[in-house]
């Protein structure tokens, strides 16, 4: 990748494209997850090995060769060459073995990235959570202000909704169908 569309290259962080507190938490994330990746025991970062290399074209190009080689060998297409599986049975048994343990690393590294998945998502609920309450804080500052200098607009329905804090646990009632959302 080239330095200029790298987004995090120091050339464009250092241009002024981003802002200070967005750089901050660029670099604390890539430090976390640099750690968490140092943290991973030697069996997860064995299975995160293979499956990287079983995603990879070179994998497959292994596969062709290799297969290719002993399927034409065992139809007797490649001169001096004997056939040691004429019944192709032995590549059967080989590939089912090989497709097992492959679908066990591959599961294993997905089990990982899940739960880094399911930790960087409770982050964003989080942080969703505060935001919301911070707005929901700063809509009831601005109402008061508004009223102060007589808007119209201070005494709009919307602008009161707005001012309640989202219950998620109500939320999440309405979304799994136990409670009926209010009218709105």
């Amino acid at each position: 990748m080239q330095q200029e569309d790298d987004p995090y290259s120091p050339t464009r962080l250092e241009s002024g494209t981003l802002n200070s507190a967005l750089l901050r938490n660029i670099e604390v994330l890539t430090e976390r997850r640099h750690a968490e990746a140092a943290q991973a025991g030697l069996q997860e970062r064995i299975a995160d090995k293979i499956t990287g290399f079983t995603g990879s074209m070179a994998f497959v190009y292994l596969h062709l060769v290799a297969f290719g080689f002993w399927i034409t060998a065992n139809l007797g297409w490649i001169p001096g060459v004997p056939q040691w599986d004429p019944s192709f049975v032995v590549l059967a048994m080989e590939a089912s073995v090989e497709a097992i343990f492959l679908s066990t690393f591959v599961l294993i590294s997905q089990n990982r990235m899940m739960s880094a998945a399911d930790r960087r998502a409770d982050l964003d609920l989080q942080i969703n959570l505060l935001t919301e309450h911070e707005v929901t804080k700063l809509a009831g500052m601005v109402r008061a202000i508004a009223e102060k200098l007589d808007v119209a607009q201070a005494q709009d329905h919307e602008v009161r909704e707005i001012e309640r804090d989202v219950a998620p646990e109500a939320v999440l009632d309405v979304m799994d169908g136990k409670e009926e959302a209010p009218p709105g």
